[in-house]
């Protein structure tokens, strides 16, 4: 993740700046001591991710700068003071860290943003590219019916065809986008949209060899139902 930090305190940004270099998954692209100089430095064409604010700033405090930055990417606040935190979540933050800010503290809020920004570009995508043999076979989610675990493997099933890839279910259940795609047992994952109706712990969906069944974990009931439209009577 691309990210800047602006802090008009010295030691705090050298603080962070050396928390950004320890991490693996962040690069530091600025760091800013205000934030008019990050409004003019930053452009728009410029891929940021993640922004480290202050919000007790001269000139321009980090709210200013908030509602002054075209499409704002995440933001975690580094701030001495706590009563900012409501007025801070009314845009969305990904996290808010209170001053002194150990390194534990600082990943797992960097860690809540890379899941954020992972879940979102996983969302925007609509395919996959899958080998079989010595061809990619372009494969979009709306085709796949289910993924069931086979040993070091998993096998994606569709409509018609099925393909084994050496690939962990947590790796691919990573992969795919989880507005479409729940476990819902340890070896296996279910495209929502596929179900066409859960039979005790059972989910039923539609294939062209007939009715396939597919169990539902005990562990996993209760989030899949939570995540269904249901109506009761």
């Amino acid at each position: 993740m691309n990210c800047i930090i602006i802090d008009d305190d010295q030691l705090s940004r050298k603080i962070i700046e050396s928390f950004v270099e320890r991490t693996d998954f962040l690069k530091l692209t600025h760091s800013f001591s205000n934030a008019i100089e990050a409004l003019n430095t930053v452009t728009n064409e410029e891929k940021i991710d993640l922004i480290f604010l202050d919000i007790e700033m001269p000139e321009m405090t980090g709210i200013d700068f908030l509602n002054s930055f075209k499409s704002t990417p995440q933001v975690i606040i580094v701030s001495a003071q706590e009563k900012y935190a409501l007025d801070a979540f009314e845009y969305d933050v990904t996290d808010y860290l209170l001053k002194p800010v150990t390194y534990g503290r600082f990943f797992k809020a960097a860690e809540k943003a890379f899941k954020r920004l992972n879940k979102v570009e996983s969302d925007n995508k609509k395919e996959i590219f899958i080998k079989k043999n010595s061809a990619l076979v372009r494969l979009s989610y709306e085709e796949i019916l289910w993924v069931e675990a086979l040993e070091n493997y998993v096998v994606i099933n569709t409509f018609d065809e099925k393909y084994t890839i050496h690939f962990t279910m947590k790796s691919i259940e990573k992969q795919l986008p989880l507005n479409m795609f729940k476990r819902i047992h340890r070896s296996f994952i279910v495209n929502i949209s596929k179900i066409n109706s859960i039979e005790d712990n059972s989910v039923v969906i539609n294939h062209k060899t007939g009715r396939k069944v597919l169990p539902i974990g005990k562990s996993y009931r209760d989030n899949l139902l939570g995540d269904l439209n249901l109506m009761n009577r």
